[in-house]
């Protein structure tokens, strides 16, 4: 019998296509506007795995725009009283929700300020929806499982389509029209990952490893196995981690490491080759053999993937991951302990 979450992962190319059907218009028409605005800077306010999403976006409009992005710091906003300046910015909310306080707070001020206000968010009647200048709806359905599945991957998409309209690009858009299908053949066959994941469930840390755009798949990744799993899973660029942390490295310490296609795939392998002499539990989620070859437990993503989509894909062999540890501790997945669907904090 499956899961409600199981149910929902396995939604995801679904989920994605139907925003790929819906909201190409409208995500040309805000592309349009702000084109027009030419905003200098982009800052995003986000919260748990739609801050991971911000991520991506940070790497997405740097690499593709070259626009400084900044991660909004909303205490800010509502404790301190102290906004920053924004104007002549994009500032952009991400919340499935739309409800979050916070999140409403940083939007409120960028429009006094007189910036262009976008949420992304699966509610188009929530309170962030009808604050902001302009929505765009991620179109992911009900998720009623507490863990962000479906609503990360469409976050993903939503900022590559407003990337690739911006750019003016017909060859991304073609590019993201392969997503959906991407992501189905990401799917792992549920026997791989329950025996990975019996091995992960004695384990009470560990740490996942990416790079550029995939620095937001790390996040992602360990939010879920921390808030599905109960382990301290701790996410680390792979050059951040070289300056202290590999320390922790040690025979049968557990490492998940995700290794696209593009700039970032060499530096990674030299690093896990590094590991590999300290004898570690390594999973390694990519699509080069020579990567997967150092891995106790591999996990294979379909290759050609260009390395600003692989984010959208390869989530999901990490969402199963986290699934399968907390079935095989025994927990319920629909339950995390202390988490609400939504979440309001100021």
């Amino acid at each position: 019998m499956t899961s409600p979450l199981q149910e929902e992962i396995f939604e995801q190319p679904v989920a994605l296509q139907r925003l790929l059907n819906s909201q190409s218009g409208a995500i040309q028409k805000i592309a349009d506007a702000v084109r027009e605005r030419q905003p200098r800077f982009v800052v995003i306010a986000a919260r748990g795995s739609s801050d991971n999403a911000a991520r991506y976006a940070q790497y997405l409009f740097g690499v593709h725009h070259q626009l400084p992005v900044a991660l909004a710091a909303p205490s800010l906003f509502t404790l301190y009283g102290s906004p920053p300046r924004m104007t002549d910015s994009l500032v952009i909310a991400i919340s499935q929700s739309g409800q979050s306080p916070d999140i409403l707070a940083v939007v409120e001020e960028g429009k006094k300020q007189n910036a262009f206000t976008l949420a992304f968010t699966n509610d188009v009647t929530s309170p962030l929806a009808d604050l902001a200048d302009h929505v765009i709806d991620l179109c992911a359905g009900p998720e009623k499982s507490l863990g962000a599945t479906k609503t990360y991957t469409t976050s993903l998409l939503a900022l590559a389509m407003l990337s690739a309209y911006l750019s003016a690009d017909r060859a991304q858009r073609i590019l993201l029209d392969d997503v959906p299908a991407l992501v189905s053949r990401a799917l792992s066959p549920l026997e791989l990952i329950a025996t990975i994941a019996r091995k992960y469930s004695s384990f009470h840390a560990c740490v996942v490893l990416g790079r550029g755009y995939n620095y937001s798949t790390a996040f992602e990744i360990a939010l879920k196995i921390k808030e599905l799993a109960y382990i301290s899973a701790e996410a680390y660029s792979s050059a951040d981690f070289q300056h202290g942390p590999i320390a922790l490295v040690d025979n049968g310490f557990p490492v998940v490491s995700v290794v696209p296609e593009g700039e970032t795939r060499p530096g990674l392998i030299t690093l896990l080759r590094t590991l590999k002499s300290r004898n570690p539990e390594l999973v390694v989620i990519s699509s080069s053999d020579e990567a997967l070859a150092l891995a106790t437990s591999p996990i294979t993503i379909p290759a050609n993937i260009p390395e600003w989509i692989s984010p959208i894909v390869a989530i999901v062999p990490g969402q199963q991951l986290a699934l399968g540890i907390a079935l095989a501790k025994g927990f319920n997945p629909e339950q995390p302990r202390g988490l609400n669907k939504v979440t309001r904090t100021r």
